[in-house]
């Protein structure tokens, strides 16, 4: 009664699988019809269901509905499997198990996705499971966008679009001390203390200059003007533009 672990009403710990070769006869009696022998196969196969759900512990939701999901999506694998081609049940049944999960956990999103992203999402869902019943694996993505008859990047963004948000705190890695979060795998390369005090710098720099070298900082480096542009624009040489240039330049390095 220790290691007893309710879900559903289901103990978990009394959960049993069925050897590969008594999987194998029950997967073909439910395939001809045989509602005991279908029966069976789900209850054999709850562990699974639990081992799969057990990654979409961190987003919040009631184990109790992902595991009913689950189980949907089990009973889905179980109905629409392929005894005659070569595949283990398990390797069909966990896409299966996992795509159901996930419908889930995108209509119970908090995130909207526009109607039109939605609905190409769900084609090409729906083309992803007849693909995998026929199959017995799943389409890459070159395939599915070819039997939607769409680019491959719009399937791509669809798919995107409907993926569950991840916590920046939700862990990927401890080794038993230290625990390694999304967020320290996430690294900013342009926001970064020194660039923030570099911007603050440069700019407290140029309000130093003169009104006339601030003027032509401005339209060099910030507008992309020429020097000869320059000139026309504030009616001087371009040789004075220049040297006006440099002893602003020399000014903002000696200034930082």
């Amino acid at each position: 009664m220790q290691t007893k672990v309710e879900i559903c009403g289901v103990n978990t710990s009394k959960l049993t699988t069925i050897p590969t070769r008594e999987m194998d006869n029950l997967l073909k009696k439910a395939s001809n019809g045989d509602i005991k022998a279908r029966e069976k196969l789900i209850n054999g196969n709850l562990r699974l269901v639990l081992s799969v759900i057990q990654r979409f512990n961190s987003r919040g939701e009631s184990i109790d509905d992902l595991f009913q999901v689950g189980c949907i999506g089990l009973i889905k694998a179980i109905d629409n499997f392929n005894c005659d081609l070569n595949v283990r049940f398990s390797t069909y049944a966990v896409p299966m198990i996992i795509g159901e999960v996930r419908r889930y956990l995108r209509d119970n999103s908090t995130i909207r996705v526009s109607r039109s992203m939605r609905d190409i999402a769900y084609k090409a869902l729906q083309a992803k499971e007849t693909f995998i019943r026929e199959n017995q694996r799943e389409p890459t993505m070159t395939e599915l966008a070819k039997l939607l008859d769409m680019k491959e990047e719009d399937v791509v963004f669809a798919l995107d679009a409907m993926l569950a948000p991840i916590s920046l705190f939700e862990p990927v890695f401890s080794d038993g001390t230290d625990t390694v979060c999304v967020m320290d795998q996430v690294g900013d390369h342009k926001n970064t203390d020194e660039h923030w005090l570099e911007h603050i710098a440069i700019k407290e720099a140029i309000k130093s200059l003169n009104k006339r070298q601030q003027h032509i900082v401005q339209m060099r480096f910030f507008e992309g003007r020429t020097q000869t542009e320059v000139a026309n624009e504030i009616q001087i040489s371009q040789a004075q533009v220049s040297r006006l240039e440099k002893t602003a330049l020399e000014h903002i390095r000696k200034y930082i």
